[in-house]
């Protein structure tokens, strides 16, 4: 993936979808934190539009009981890779994406303020993907050449900037596959 492949701080290839849940970044240039999450909306379902209709402000709480605890949740991720490896982007890298809640990393709280949260569709428990893996080495490795606070090690998942609170992307991620496929 070259670097011509992200133009305003999105990622020319990727599905677009404009998130009303973001806000401005204290410092746009601070830009030092990859997050990797994982959703699947009801959980361990794939394929459906539940995501999308959650990070758009659009789930209709009635559509599943499991959705109930969702209600009035305003959350949103910079970008959702799907299980067959298709990448989407809700909020260009240089806002602030609403992905990490409380967080912590390093002493500095509001993760949000300087991570980009990347989804992988699936659950703590699952495997994910080939095409999930290799759709997101390949963003990683853009978004390593484009925002140069970024490195090797500041990826992380969001269960060590939440921990006891969250569990993703879990058990399921490969995380030597993928940092050395880097």
């Amino acid at each position: 993936m070259k670097s011509e492949q992200l133009k305003n701080h999105k990622i020319t290839h990727a599905i677009q979808h404009a998130s009303p849940h973001f806000d401005e970044r204290p410092d746009e240039s601070d830009i030092s934190l990859l997050v990797i999450h994982c959703i699947s909306l009801p959980e361990g379902e794939y394929g459906t539009p539940y995501v999308k209709d959650l990070f758009m402000g659009e789930l209709q709480i009635n559509a599943h009981p499991d959705f109930a605890p969702l209600e009035g949740l305003r959350v949103s991720a910079h970008c959702v890779i799907r299980r067959d490896g298709t990448l989407e982007q809700y909020v260009p890298f240089d806002k602030r994406a609403w992905h990490a809640g409380q967080s912590r990393y390093c002493g500095r709280k509001r993760c949000n303020d300087f991570s980009i949260g990347i989804e992988l569709e699936g659950t703590d428990q699952s495997a994910y993907t080939d095409k999930q893996y290799q759709c997101l080495v390949e963003v990683t490795e853009l978004l390593l050449t484009h925002y140069p606070k970024l490195n090797r090690r500041r990826i992380i998942g969001h269960e060590h900037i939440a921990p006891g609170r969250k569990t993703d992307p879990g058990s399921g991620f490969d995380w030597p596959r993928y940092l050395n496929q880097l």
